[in-house]
């Protein structure tokens, strides 16, 4: 069975699986993943036929991803994938149903590097759109890291990530004009890092 769920959705992320068991992306023709790295998270869309396109600032990344697409979804140009940064994704305005962007906002290095990657994913997408976020936050580890400025913090496993929180992320939600399709979640791990699952619904 395992094998049967490898082959049908490969390593997917366990909370995008859990929107598609219900039935969240359905709709979702064309489908960005915003730092892709070597496509974890849509394997499954290119075997089922979605329209996917992704971005990574690693070309090695984009290469394995070029050569998983030509096995899954031979049609797939290899132009749908691209060297590029989540500040500058090189695709029309309004052109997504779906933006995935899993562990990487997390990586700016200050919070107009956030903001900037943050509203150039909302632009490629569509109104009435799905955007998926992952990224870490400091929810449930506040008094655990140690802020060195402009929203980086060092965390307890040694790590430097930039942090949101519940309410930077309502206030983002309402700013972008946007509305949360999940409550957000977030996913402690053993009190050295926080996860957060961050999902929008363009208006």
């Amino acid at each position: 069975m395992n094998n049967e769920l490898s082959a049908t959705f490969g390593n997917i992320d366990i909370y995008i699986f859990d929107q598609l068991l219900k039935g969240r992306f359905d709709n979702c023709k064309d489908i960005v993943d915003v730092g892709c790295g070597h496509g974890r998270n849509i394997h499954y869309f290119l075997k089922n036929g979605f329209n996917v396109f992704g971005i990574d600032r690693d070309a090695g990344a984009i290469a394995a991803v070029q050569a998983m697409a030509k096995e899954l979804a031979p049609n797939t140009p290899a132009e749908h994938f691209v060297v590029s940064t989540a500040e500058q994704i090189p695709f029309a305005d309004a052109r997504f149903d779906l933006a995935i962007c899993s562990a990487v906002l997390h990586f700016a290095t200050s919070k107009e590097h956030f903001e900037a990657m943050l509203h150039d994913i909302w632009r490629v997408l569509k109104p009435g759109g799905f955007f998926f976020a992952r990224l870490a936050s400091d929810i449930g580890i506040e008094r655990l890291v140690k802020s060195i400025g402009d929203g980086r913090y060092l965390l307890p496993d040694g790590s430097v990530r930039y942090l949101v929180n519940h309410e930077s992320l309502v206030l983002y939600t309402q700013q972008l004009g946007g509305e949360l399709y999940e409550p957000i979640k977030t996913t402690n791990v053993d009190n050295i890092r926080a996860m957060t699952t961050w999902c929008v619904r363009k208006k």
